[in-house]
């Protein structure tokens, strides 16, 4: 058997239809847009996490910062009521503790 050559050039276009050519532009357009907006679309899930995230760690540390704030203010109040005990007892003299004038009127 002999081998046949065939060849398979294949003609070029010389001039494309214009309609055709603004349709691919516009598919490939597409399709350009669509892969942006997956691409954003995953992102936005991320940021969304991080939203709530800080949210949550927003909402912890003011907690913590009012619990401080409470105990802290419960702390001077427990101080300055030692404090003026120890003036009074100090300044008192033998005198009941009771019978004295209020130091802050």
């Amino acid at each position: 058997m002999a081998l046949i050559s065939r060849s398979y050039n294949y003609s070029k276009l010389d001039s494309e239809d214009p309609d055709e050519i603004r349709h691919r532009r516009a598919q490939f357009l597409i399709y350009k847009t669509l892969q942006v907006a997956d691409s954003r679309r995953k992102s936005s899930f991320l940021r969304i996490k991080l939203c709530r995230l800080k949210i949550r760690v927003g909402k912890k540390l003011r907690k913590l910062r009012k619990r401080m704030l409470l105990s802290i203010s419960a702390a001077r109040f427990r101080a300055y009521k030692q404090v003026t005990i120890q003036w009074k007892r100090l300044f008192s003299n033998g005198e009941k503790i009771s019978s004295l004038p209020p130091l802050f009127p």
